[in-house]
């Protein structure tokens, strides 16, 4: 009677542990000094990607898909437009080439996938995914991930295919400063801005993270950031999502995305202030910059960020689009807006 009863009730608490949940997707295309002097066009033109990678994400949530769907959902559309530094808008490297990372975490299973260096894959999203779902390893990097990929059928693309003048123009400018031994005037180029984001609350109640980037402009020896790094750049489980953009050797020396879920977690901190203690104070401490998406398993949402603006939106039980850029303009989450960039610090990577 006794083990009955026993069976009875571990039934019972791990029905009450798996609850619906009011499907939530949050994203980000990249934080950095984002001024109003960008194109009207342009400006429109980001607005309206960022507003697609939501509905395409978000659909995968209402069909009742797991949260890793929308988020691999979401990037890709990120990563197939030029504007931002992911896929097709990938910057290049010191040598002039197009190098690729990408990870995905599931956080009910803590399974996790990454790629590093890789220059013919289209969407490295699915890439990382593939990773997660049909590998037994965790992070694929340069030849190997690309062979992987052709077992698995992802789309390879010749590298040309990355090229945009945008960022072949912005690598020219970085080389002639460096062969004039100048620091780098153009502030994204400095302070290694640009990457793409999604993290989602599926109606199981199951998180998800998941992060892209080109990386930075005029990198050399191979050089890894944090986005593909679990923990570092992307990080989720079962109570909380995130994933980062800004300066990846900060990140990386933070832990940053594990460190604001932990103190979500383990120490009970509220999101928005635990995310908010790691991006706008503990990273800029330190000499870093950047912002990061976060979300927790009751679809609390954050979107700290240290600098002018970030590309970010979310969309909720309403079903619209919430999207922003600059510091200063209405996310639609209720929070305060960020402090002012911390003074420049002299700190290198």
């Amino acid at each position: 009677m006794l083990r009955r009863l026993l069976v009875v009730f571990a039934v019972s608490g791990a029905a009450a542990m798996s609850h619906a949940a009011t499907p939530v997707l949050v994203i980000h295309a990249g934080a950095g000094v984002i001024k109003r002097e960008m194109s009207a066009a342009k400006e429109k033109d980001i607005r309206a990607a960022l507003a697609l990678a939501l509905k395409d994400g978000y659909a995968r949530l209402k069909d009742g898909k797991p949260a890793t769907e929308a988020v691999a959902a979401a990037i890709t559309v990120l990563e197939d437009d030029p504007h931002f530094n992911a896929g097709k808008g990938a910057v290049f490297t010191h040598e002039g080439k197009n190098e690729l990372d990408a990870a995905i975490m599931d956080g009910y299973t803590l399974r996790a996938g990454s790629v590093a260096g890789v220059r013919r894959v289209k969407n490295p999203i699915l890439l990382a995914q593939a990773v997660m779902e049909h590998s037994p390893h965790v992070m694929l990097a340069g030849d190997g991930a690309e062979a992987f990929a052709k077992e698995q059928g992802i789309t390879l693309v010749d590298p040309s295919y990355f090229r945009t003048e945008e960022r072949w123009q912005q690598l020219q400018r970085a080389l002639k400063e460096d062969a004039a031994n100048r620091p780098h005037a153009d502030v994204e180029t400095a302070k290694h801005f640009g990457t793409v984001g999604a993290v989602a609350l599926d109606a199981q109640g199951h998180l998800a993270a998941g992060t892209s980037t080109g990386g930075m402009t005029d990198k050399r020896w191979g050089r890894i950031g944090d986005s593909p790094i679990i923990g570092a750049g992307t990080y989720a489980n079962s109570g909380c999502a995130v994933s980062g953009t800004g300066w990846g050797e900060f990140y990386m020396r933070t832990v940053a995305a594990h460190e604001i879920c932990m103190r979500v977690t383990q120490m009970r901190v509220p999101l928005q202030r635990a995310a908010a203690e790691v991006i706008n104070q503990e990273i800029p401490a330190m000499g870093g910059n950047g912002g990061a998406i976060a979300l927790d398993d009751k679809g609390n949402l954050a979107m700290p960020f240290n600098t002018d603006g970030m590309f970010r939106g979310w969309i909720g039980a309403d079903g619209v689009p919430h999207v922003a850029i600059y510091g200063d303009e209405d996310d639609g989450t209720g929070q305060l807006l960020p402090p002012p960039p911390p003074a420049e610090s002299t700190a290198q990577p």
